[in-house]
């Protein structure tokens, strides 16, 4: 009898590791390519940097400019992302370089650039950055999925930034001396600066 239980105990630990590995090889069969989407930009210090840029840019200027990048920057991600095909895996370090300077450089200027220029900056960088992110993929990817999470990524990433930037630069003084207004100018030098060292990377090379 003894020996008849511990056959059941084997037998059904078995069928419940069988069913558990079965389930989530269903979970990332259907749900992977999504999570690597949202996830490859944090892979690349371009798309850390380039995003994060843009969204305190946005955030910089105003919710009424800023609000436009919402869904601006996720449609040019995947506008880039369909082009990444055609292209290829084409190197657009210098591009993203210049980007970096530009945007650094409106920042630490405290520039009030007009909202049209605002969101051409920004389809320019997410075409970019989503033809760069779609280079990668390979022939077993998803690109749905894949796509749909790299807009939620961009969405997110921009709406948070922005909104983040917004709310830090909101005082009760309204002085361009604000130590909150000078920080941002300051953060703006330091991306114009890694921009100017990719820059002359990407000219050396």
């Amino acid at each position: 009898m003894t020996s008849k239980f511990g056959h059941l105990w084997i037998l059904a630990a078995a069928l419940f590791v069988q069913t558990s590995a079965a389930e989530a090889h269903i979970v990332a069969a259907r749900l992977g390519d999504f999570y690597a989407g949202a996830l490859h930009p944090l892979t690349d210090l371009r798309d850390i940097v380039l995003w994060t840029a843009t969204g305190v840019l946005a955030g910089a200027l105003g919710a009424p400019k800023g609000r436009w990048l919402i869904p601006v920057f996720p449609l040019g991600l995947l506008v880039g992302l369909s082009l990444g095909r055609i292209f290829g895996a084409a190197s657009t370090q210098l591009a993203d370089a210049t980007m970096m300077l530009a945007l650094g450089m409106l920042l630490a200027a405290a520039a009030r650039i007009p909202t049209f220029l605002l969101c051409a900056i920004a389809f320019a960088i997410a075409v970019m950055r989503g033809a760069a992110n779609g280079a990668d993929l390979g022939p077993d990817t998803d690109r749905l999925l894949f796509a749909a999470g790299l807009a939620c990524a961009g969405y997110g990433a921009i709406t948070l930034t922005m909104a983040l930037t917004t709310a830090f630069k909101r005082t009760k003084s309204d002085s361009s001396a604000s130590w909150r207004t000078i920080a941002v100018r300051a953060l703006g030098g330091w991306i114009a600066s890694i921009g100017l060292m990719m820059a002359g990377l990407a000219l050396a090379s």
